[in-house]
This record gives C-alpha cells, structure tokens and sequence, in this order.
C-alpha cells in the first residue's frame, strides 16, 4: 500500500508564522513602552518584567543560584526560575500584557490628575491627600502593593501630618485606598541592600521611623484611623496613638514582628498592654496573632466596628458631625488627654527604634526575612 502524503493546510503554517511574528513585534514595542513610563512600577511587578524577559530571550532558567544574603541577585533568580517551562512564545506574550496593563493604568492616572478632586493636595505619589468640610483626608495609595509603606511614602505621611496639623481643618483621618488599609513595611525596603551598607540601612531606617512615630505622637489635632480592610505591621502599632479607631468588620490586625525576626514599634511595647492587658498584648506582639476587627474592638484597639457593606456612608457621616464642632475646643482637649504621656512615648519611641536597630543587623532577622520571601515565592 502506498504510504499517503500528510496534508498540512497552507493557510495553517501561514497563521503560525503571523502569529509568531506579531508576537515578536509586540515584545519588541512592549520594550520601547517600558523605558516611556514615567512612574516606578514597584519591585514585584519589576521582577515579573525581568523574569519573562529572560525567558523570553533565552527560555528556562539557566543561571547557577546566587548565595543567601545576595537579596537582589536572589529575587531575580527565584523570579526567572519559578516560570518552570514555559515557552518563549508564551513568555513573550505575557510580557507585552503586562506592559500594556501598566501602560494603561499610568494614563488612566494621568487622566484623573488633569481633573483634581476638589481639595486636593500637591506634590504626594504614595498618598491621596484632601482637605474638605473641615477633614483632612490622608489616603494610602500604592493599592497594587497593598499599601505597604515604602520609604518615600513613610516621608509623605511625616508631610501630611505636618500640612494637616498646621492648616485649617478641625479633625485628620487616615485611611486606606483599594481592599487593604495597609500590609504595613514594604520589605522591598530590606532586598536592595548589599551586605556592606547593613548598618547604615538600619540606623537611617531607624531615624526615619522614629520620626515618623514622633509625628503620630506629637500630632495636635484629633487623629481617627478608618480601617477599611487588613492592616499590617506599623499600620497596626501606630493606631494605639490615633484618637478613635473605626474598622470595617473586614478587617483583621496584625503585627508578625517575631515571624520576621524583629521586635515591636509605634510605642506598642507600651500602649498596648496598656491598652488590652499584658496577656492579649503578648499573644499579638510576640506570639503574631491576628484579631479580627470584632476581637480588636473587644480588647479596645478598635473604637468601633460597623458592617463593611455600609461602613463607608455610616463612618463619614459621622467624622462630618465630628468636623463640625469648635476646632480649638477639641485641639485643647486633645492636649489635656495625652500631654502627661508624651514625655513617656517619645521616650518608649526611642527605645524601640534602638532595640529595632540591633535586630535588623542580626543574622537571625536577615534568615527571617530571607525565609520569608523563600515562602512567599513559592505560593
């Protein structure tokens, strides 16, 4: 029997071959709409880009693994290598979306900021600030990073408490943009440094926190947290210093300080037992309990809880009831309640920013935090 010709339809390869070529072109053009984009797309999002780019241009990781401390070196290979197999075709592909994501949500920016909210603030990148109906409104705003505090949003809020404790509104509140309040420290701000800079990363991380927490401590006005969803880390501490708490009953607290090696801040270590008690202090701060926002309220971190389908409507109605009675009435008050502690915070402030010095030079904090992002790789 004679052997019968395999048939391959023209219009087939062609397609193959135009598919192939498109998707070149458009990796080719997603490289040029990259180095256009004005805004920093964050380390994770980086990461992304480097890892399909390698394996776009040389397919499955190849590269022998870099040590440990190598955190920048490290990341990028974990990145590449956790794309396993996938094809260079593919990798291509997904790099050209994600550039195009970017793109479109850059200019999706830009539109927004030629029509300003009315009361904005200038010259904030991490922070939508607002001053309207006597409330200056602080908004953490890297929703794509769950609003974790890198180190220029951590300057911004030490600005915003200043324009907001000198300007003329009556009350400051801090809230969060898109499903988190805050994921806390951005732990990008620990994987850019080289083992030689350790020590000053640590003391300049440590001044700029301690001014931070001073600006919470010393801010005259009343302060109100409106926790709209999971807040982490330094996020958490720092309310113990706000006026009143209101949380969605989405949203959780917690402060993992030991699972990363390091230890309290934002005067924790002493408001909080304060606060709810030694015992449910230590179950938080050393043993990495998360509260729900109900278990929160119940040890009294949390002012109030309200339904997250109706938390916004019921939280602002009343901060605009707030906002509206004598504004020096309040600021004296206010100073009446916390100036015998002040003296006492800064002092705690100080000392937690000392102890926080010494643990993020010890190894047993840099295995920490390496492990964790081990973790986080593989999910």
């Amino acid at each position: 029997r004679p052997a019968e010709a395999v048939c391959v339809p023209a219009v087939h390869l062609h397609m193959t071959a135009a598919t192939m070529q498109v998707s070149q072109k458009d990796f080719q053009k997603a490289q040029e709409q990259l180095k256009l984009l004005k805004k920093d797309p964050g380390n994770e999002t980086k990461l992304k880009l480097y890892a399909l780019f390698k394996q776009a241009t040389e397919g499955p990781c190849n590269a022998p693994k870099p040590g440990m401390l190598d955190f920048v070196k490290k990341a990028k290979w974990d990145a590449w290598n956790s794309l396993g197999n996938l094809s260079q075709d593919d990798a291509r592909q997904k790099y050209a979306e994600l550039v195009s994501s970017l793109v479109s949500a850059e200019s999706d920016s830009q539109e927004k900021k030629a029509s300003p909210e009315e009361g904005r603030h200038d010259g904030y990148e991490t922070l939508i600030v607002t001053t309207k109906n006597n409330i200056t409104k602080i908004v953490f705003n890297r929703p794509e990073r769950k609003n974790a505090i890198n180190h220029q949003m951590y300057r911004e809020i030490i600005k915003a408490l200043e324009e907001a404790g000198k300007n003329d509104s009556t009350i400051a509140v801090i809230t969060g943009n898109g499903d988190y309040y805050s994921s806390g420290n951005d732990l990008n701000n620990f994987t850019n440094v080289q083992p030689g800079e350790m020590e000053k990363m640590a003391k300049d991380g440590a001044a700029l926190l301690k001014e931070f927490v001073g600006h919470f401590i010393d801010f005259p006005k009343p302060l109100i947290a409106v926790v709209n969803g999971p807040a982490i880390g330094i996020c958490v501490t720092v309310l113990g210093l706000c006026d009143l708490v209101y949380a969605s009953d989405r949203a959780t607290f917690h402060s993992p300080f030991s699972q990363l090696g390091q230890s309290p801040e934002g005067c924790s270590s002493y408001l909080f037992p304060k606060i709810m008690g030694l015992a449910k202090a230590s179950e938080m701060l050393l043993f990495n309990k998360k509260l729900t926002a109900a278990e929160a309220c119940a040890q009294g971190l949390v002012t109030e809880v309200f339904p997250d389908s109706s938390f916004q409507k019921e939280v602002w109605a009343r901060l605009e009831a707030y906002a509206s009675l004598p504004k020096n009435s309040l600021a004296v008050s206010k100073q009446l309640l916390r100036s015998m502690e002040k003296e006492k915070l800064h002092a705690v402030n100080s000392r937690e920013c000392e102890v926080l010095t010494e643990r993020w030079l010890s190894e047993e904090c840099v295995n920490a935090i390496v492990s964790f992002f081990q973790k986080k790789s593989k999910l």
